[in-house]
């Protein structure tokens, strides 16, 4: 074998590897969380949604794009200062990346903007995450902050 041949097969390998890693981190993504489209504001009408599945937490909501291979949230948002600011449908060349069901909601949180793409039962699991968290006077009890 030549030096050619020997730089093909290692190609070949990490090509191979990579393409599990990717294929392992849609798999475990896809098993756990609920499906959605986000994305950062500002940005043009119909351009930078990232699909992706969320994954809620008691203080935070967590973003994984499904493109993404490195570990860890795309984006977070700290459940007690997201705001929803607004509800719309999906409407010019949003149409092509999402079906005319879906609702879009406007979020601030830690002065960011987001943009969330929510199928209905999504929706309702992200509204039942944001009107359920504790007031924000109300902190846990421990013996470290008495």
């Amino acid at each position: 074998m030549d030096g050619g041949m020997i730089l093909l097969i290692i190609l070949l390998v990490l090509l191979a590897a990579f393409t599990a890693v990717f294929l392992i981190r849609i798999v475990e993504l896809r098993s756990g969380g609920t499906s959605a489209v986000v994305r950062v504001l500002p940005s043009p009408k119909s351009e930078g949604w990232r699909h992706g599945v969320i994954r809620y937490r008691d203080e935070s909501l967590d973003f994984y794009r499904l493109s993404r291979l490195i570990p860890g949230p795309s984006v977070r948002l700290n459940r007690q200062t997201a705001e929803i600011e607004s509800r719309r449908r999906p409407d010019g060349g949003e149409l092509d990346l999402m079906d005319s069901s879906v609702t879009i909601v406007g979020v601030q949180a830690g002065g960011t903007h987001y943009e969330f793409g929510f199928e209905r039962g999504a929706l309702t699991a992200f509204l039942a995450w944001i009107e359920s968290r504790p007031p924000r006077r109300a902190r846990r009890r421990s013996r470290w902050n008495l």
